[in-house]
């Protein structure tokens, strides 16, 4: 196994440590979610695929943090884990001031920890939390990353959540890209995947909402492959607790 590099075990020592101490510290919001996904476009692998994905995302007084847990089962028998696991610390938090300016409410150190089957990469940067009129949130992180089984890159992930109502309907658009280095074993990657849901909960009466849509993947040169381009809708249920 490769060694990790220096700025990723002082950045994750750092998140842990601050994490540790500030288990008491107030948590600002939560959510705690499960998905499954049907689609039958993926690449590499059986095209026929479900998912079931357990996903919690929170926010802190220290900065915020995201969990997501994949089990994804072929119809040719196939099953496999993965999950990402990303927290953020925030320099305003750390420094006790305030960092923001224009758009720009936070920097961040930002941290993530990738695990699947007989893999694990480890993930270390710098984020910010932007203020985009009409969104949720808008986040973005630029990571450099210490790959398990090919050469070490550079990302930029985009993550966002785009609220939106029709009438009475209340809709939600939200995804990721995420956008890697080409290396001397792979190609540059972009990933750009989101979903467009509609809160059906509110017919059945739930506080929470349960989510109705699409996913669909624009996935170029998937796993760093050269020329194996996913184009993968899938339907959708997403329910909050």
């Amino acid at each position: 196994m490769k060694k990790v590099p220096t700025s990723v075990c002082v950045v994750a020592g750092a998140m842990l440590s601050t994490l540790s101490a500030s288990a008491s510290a107030e948590m600002l919001w939560s959510s705690f979610s499960l998905s499954y996904l049907n689609g039958s476009d993926y690449e590499v692998g059986d095209p026929d695929r479900q998912v079931v994905t357990v996903e919690h995302a929170s926010g802190h007084s220290w900065g915020d943090n995201f969990f997501f847990l994949d089990r994804l089962e072929s119809d040719n028998g196939d099953s496999e884990n993965y999950m990402e696991l990303s927290p953020r610390l925030s320099l305003s938090s750390l420094t006790d001031s305030d960092l923001s300016f224009g758009p720009v409410n936070d920097l961040l150190l930002a941290g993530t920890w990738e695990s699947g089957e007989g893999f694990d990469n480890f993930l270390a940067g710098i984020g910010v939390s932007l203020d985009v009129p009409g969104f949720k949130y808008f986040n973005a992180n630029l990571y450099r990353v210490n790959n398990d089984k090919s050469s070490d890159d550079t990302q930029l992930t985009l993550t966002w959540g785009l609220p939106f109502a029709l009438s009475e309907a209340e809709f939600l658009y939200d995804g990721f890209i995420d956008w890697t280095t080409s290396e001397s074993d792979k190609a540059s990657e972009m990933n750009f995947t989101s979903q467009l849901k509609w809160n059906a909960g509110k017919l059945i009466g739930t506080k929470a909402p349960v989510y109705v849509g699409v996913e669909y993947a624009y996935w170029n040169n998937k796993f760093g492959i050269d020329g194996v381009d996913e184009r993968n809708p899938a339907l959708l249920l997403k329910w909050h607790f």
